[in-house]
């Protein structure tokens, strides 16, 4: 669940853009500000890893995030939410920290422990936007809230059972994990690419081409089914390879979505798979090598999760200015390319001016990235029956999604940039097992 929330608003977003009357960057601090403050508690709290008592941890931990997931569903502004995505947030932190430790105490292992954790997480982080899109259009955004309520306080049982009070702390004396600091750094490093997969596609997927939430929800839910069948073959390769491959293949996916040639659900969903197939292979891997369950858990846990919220952070903070500027420069070429679609167009010429005139309004209307209702104007005077109207509200639909969607391009690359610079840490897991 709290792995979940760094990515489960994704497919809610447009519905927030609209209600909020917010920009691109606006909005996406609804999911920057839950990663930033999981990232500096988790951060913050690694000196004092050893006097953290996982019960009492995960108790307030879960608390607090249950009180988050109430103030965000009844949230009022986008400042509330934002401001309750922390609560959320500094609550995520404190149960993440505590649930290593209180998983190996369930599972009577600390390796299985890991095991799960690791799966956890994995799950989480690529299965959340599918998650928030199925909510989303079933009921509303304020849905992916409520339901997180319950599930805390399954948690919360589970945080008070016997068997986590007599979980062990963090030794004194333990040594410092080998490749550690490079997993981490690799691992923050492909979060980051991820926003280009998570962020990124179901924007362009719903905000400009006007899927509804639940087809988003399918599209990319191409993601965590790709990422949960490669599962197995990480299992069997050792860390290094596995790292390389997995960052490799989520680079060539974030590229194929760069350099889309043509609007195609299809196509974005056979990248995104390349994408989880990577994330499939790289996190469990590279966890693999940060985590330290038998030795200082909680320290290495909180390194960890530090670490991946860390580099989603930086990532948006990267992309979500860039896309905005670039969309903003493609406004003018969407025009243009509108403009020469209805002046080229086989309809009346008493039709084509006013017909210029109301997508002009709706165009000016519109916010940045969004394609609006163009087909009214086409509709109102006959598209239905037509031929010449109809084909001309095609092309020009048409051609302003492909405007928009080439404003993607150059924030695509940078994520895949990303997931190519993680290629350097994770090389030097040469000796790691």
């Amino acid at each position: 669940m709290a792995f979940a929330d760094s990515s489960i608003v994704v497919l809610a977003l447009p519905d927030l853009y609209g209600e909020y009357d917010t920009t691109l960057v606006g909005v996406s601090w609804v999911i920057t500000s839950y990663n930033l403050v999981v990232a500096l508690a988790a951060l913050a709290l690694v000196p004092f890893a050893r006097r953290l008592r996982p019960r009492l941890t995960g108790i307030v931990g879960v608390a607090l995030f249950a009180a988050g997931s109430v103030g965000c569903a009844a949230a009022w502004s986008l400042d509330a939410l934002i401001a309750f995505r922390c609560v959320q947030g500094l609550g995520g932190a404190l149960l993440l920290a505590a649930s290593l430790r209180a998983l190996a105490a369930f599972t009577g292992s600390p390796v299985r422990g890991a095991v799960v954790w690791t799966t956890a997480g994995t799950i989480g982080a690529a299965a959340g936007p599918a998650l928030g899109g199925v909510l989303t259009q079933l009921f509303d955004w304020r849905a992916i809230f409520a339901v997180q309520v319950p599930l805390a306080l399954v948690a919360l049982a589970a945080m008070v059972d016997e068997r986590v009070r007599h979980a062990p702390a963090d030794p004194k004396d333990a040594a410092a994990r080998p490749h550690a600091l490079a997993a981490d750094t690799s691992l923050g490093l492909v979060f980051g690419a991820l926003v280009g997969a998570l962020f990124l596609s179901v924007l362009l997927v719903i905000i400009v081409w006007s899927l509804d939430p639940v087809v988003g929800a399918v599209v990319v839910s191409a993601l965590p089914a790709a990422a949960l069948s490669v599962r197995p073959l990480s299992r069997r390769l050792e860390a290094r390879t596995a790292a390389l491959g997995g960052a490799a293949l989520l680079a060539g996916g974030l590229v194929a979505l760069a350099f889309l040639p043509r609007i195609s659900n299809l196509l974005v969903a056979l990248a995104l798979a390349f994408c989880g197939a990577g994330l499939g292979l790289a996190v469990p891997a590279l966890t693999r090598v940060a985590l330290d369950p038998e030795g200082r858990a909680t320290r290495s846990c909180l390194m960890t999760v530090g670490a991946r919220h860390a580099g989603l952070v930086l990532a948006l903070a990267l992309v979500a200015p860039l896309l905005s500027e670039t969309l903003e420069s493609s406004d003018d070429k969407a025009l243009l390319a509108g403009a020469q679609v209805v002046l080229e167009g086989d309809a009346d010429l008493r039709l084509k001016v006013p017909i210029a005139l109301d997508l002009r309004d709706a165009l000016d209307e519109a916010k940045q990235g969004e394609i609006p209702d163009l087909a009214r104007p086409f509709d109102e005077r006959g598209a239905d029956t037509d031929d010449g109207l109809r084909e001309m509200r095609d092309d020009l639909i048409t051609t302003l999604e492909s405007v928009v969607t080439r404003g993607f391009r150059s924030s695509f690359v940078l994520s895949g940039l990303l997931a190519l610079v993680a290629l350097v840490p994770a090389s030097r897991l040469r000796t790691a097992t």
